[in-house]
């Protein structure tokens, strides 16, 4: 699923001024709504292991590779083929809605 974060999003000015980077948690949010988008909806998530390896710039597009089923997903991160970040995400076994 490619996306991009516009360079006018809300969360860029703080993070960081002069040199905005897409914040982490603006890429996990985006793991999740490619969660949600193939399996349903889902909560009480925990991320038992995630690893930010390179930075994302605004408007620069990336994919995100999903691997698994619920209530357990391994995620990639990518941009042009490198890993910006990857990790695993886990679902409540009761939240789960497939």
């Amino acid at each position: 699923m490619p996306f991009a974060i516009s360079a006018d999003h809300p969360c860029l000015p703080g993070h960081f001024p002069g040199r905005p980077l897409v914040p982490g948690v603006v890429l996990l949010e985006r793991v999740v709504e490619a969660i949600e988008a193939a399996h349903g909806p889902v909560a009480g998530l925990r991320l038992p292991q995630v690893k930010f390896l390179r930075p994302l710039l605004p408007d620069e597009e990336a994919t995100i590779e999903l691997d698994g089923a619920p209530p357990r997903w391994r995620f990639r991160v990518l941009r042009d083929g490198i890993v910006l970040a990857s990790g695993e995400i886990v679902a409540d076994a009761g939240q789960a809605t497939a």
